[in-house]
């Protein structure tokens, strides 16, 4: 376990995933957006592979496991502490045989290190950090937590554009209010959005995050879902709570 940052021990699904991660104060935690992008993300029959663009420790990544969405799986992270910690996530839940972590920052392209991941995934999934550069004007960087939230969205999109197979497609989870750069910048890169749910955290909210799936494919067809709400008459919705309480999938088509 890396002894650089203070982590905690902690659990998905009401305990039926473990979760090493940062503790608070030291570095980026999960948050629901990871859940709520893995089941957006799961299709009738799981992925042969799933890859998991900026996975930090993996949340999203286990939570499709966990969903039953995928056989088998590739994390990639550009923070070194952080591929350590995703290693020790899918140690722990006996994912070594199915799942395997690579350190890359992916402005570096695909092609030069990971050459095999090339047009190989069938599911491309990605929770970018949600400030680009350009519109952050806090200042000077804060360490590994500001790294999560700050950086371009251009990277992860090229690299799922490379990533993806034949018909393959790929699930972001995005700010509402820059949805539109995200859309405009997958068409740039020959990804045309295909489906849209957006979340509010209540119904008299503006809307907080956008779920968006991309595919290689013609313009157009673009499906959009009825919005997810976080929260009805003051808790969490019936939809968000069976989410978190989800029990492990039956065992996976081979």
């Amino acid at each position: 376990m890396p002894g650089r940052a203070k982590v905690t021990d902690d659990a998905l699904f009401g305990g039926a995933v473990a979760l090493v991660q940062p503790a608070r104060g030291f570095g980026y935690r999960a948050n629901v957006d990871a859940l709520l992008l893995a089941a957006f993300a799961l299709r009738s029959r799981p992925a042969r592979l799933a890859v998991d663009l900026g996975a930090g420790v993996g949340t999203v990544a286990l939570a499709l496991d966990h969903l039953g969405g995928a056989r088998s799986l590739l994390l990639i992270e550009r923070q070194p502490h952080l591929v350590e910690l995703a290693c020790a996530n899918v140690a722990r839940n006996g994912l070594a045989s199915r799942a395997r972590v690579e350190q890359l920052d992916l402005a570096e392209g695909l092609d030069a290190k990971l050459p095999d991941v090339v047009r190989s995934a069938d599911l491309v999934v990605a929770n970018p950090p949600y400030v680009t550069l350009a519109r952050d004007r806090a200042g000077i960087p804060q360490g590994s937590r500001w790294e999560a939230r700050h950086g371009e969205l251009s990277p992860f999109l090229r690299a799922a554009a490379d990533a993806l197979a034949h018909r393959g497609r790929a699930c972001f989870v995005y700010p509402a209010h820059a949805l539109l750069d995200l859309m405009a910048l997958s068409r740039r890169l020959g990804l045309e959005p295909k489906r849209l749910r957006i979340v509010h955290s209540a119904a008299d909210r503006p809307a907080r995050v956008a779920l968006v799936e991309l595919a290689r494919a013609k313009p157009g067809g673009l499906v959009i879902e009825p919005p997810l709400l976080e929260r009805v008459d003051g808790q969490q919705s019936p939809e968000l709570l069976a989410l978190l309480q989800a029990p492990r999938a039956t065992a996976l088509a081979r």
